[in-house]
């Protein structure tokens, strides 16, 4: 009877114990124009564990994909990244963040225009803040844009995700989304300033 309450006892230890509990996870939040285009080079990158399309920065609660269209909303097209940063550091996401927009557009991406298309960093903590900040003054730094950088870093506050249709949209629809892509401008224009992949 002793050694079997010790056996139980042990048994819920490694079951509870910390090791068993998983990584630490993060979430990073991106608007970047269409949320099509930011899912794919997230997803491809070791230490990442989801991304999610949604809908970020507005007021309106569990908007719909018509709400955020209108404008009206104050929403912006987002990606919402799960990670674990003890294989992926935040700063990491951001350098992929900055090489997949115009970051000198205000008035949305490429062929979308309107709030809802319009970029934007959400930080979670301070620490996202500071290192948004900062690679923001690397980028202006550079020399890379002639006209200034105008992404906004702002304060998170919600995300909605969007409807089931939209996830993972350049898997599931590879012809149209390669076909947006390219008509977009987004393509020509990425491949330009950065070259190809």
């Amino acid at each position: 009877m002793y050694y079997s309450k010790v056996f139980i006892v042990f048994v819920l230890l490694i079951f509870l114990s910390p090791l068993n509990a998983g990584p630490k996870t993060e979430k990073a939040t991106f608007a970047g124009g269409c949320f099509w285009c930011m899912e794919g080079p997230f997803e491809s990158l070791p230490g990442v564990i989801s991304v999610t399309s949604g809908y970020a920065g507005g007021k309106e609660v569990d908007p719909t994909y018509e709400d955020v269209g209108n404008g009206r909303t104050g929403h912006r097209e987002s990606v919402q990244i799960e990670y674990d940063p003890s294989k992926i550091r935040y700063l990491d996401l951001l350098r992929v963040f900055w090489k997949q927009i115009n970051p000198t557009d205000n008035g949305g991406q490429f062929a979308d225009r309107g709030n809802q298309y319009r970029t934007g960093i959400f930080f979670h903590n301070e620490a996202q803040k500071k290192a948004a900040e900062e690679s923001k003054k690397e980028l202006e730094k550079s020399g890379k844009f002639s006209a200034p950088i105008v992404v906004e870093i702002l304060q998170f506050t919600s995300f909605y995700p969007a409807e089931a249709y939209h996830q993972n949209y350049y898997k599931t629809n590879p012809d149209h989304y390669k076909s947006y892509r390219k008509g977009s401008g987004r393509e020509a224009y990425l491949e330009n300033l950065w070259g190809k992949k």
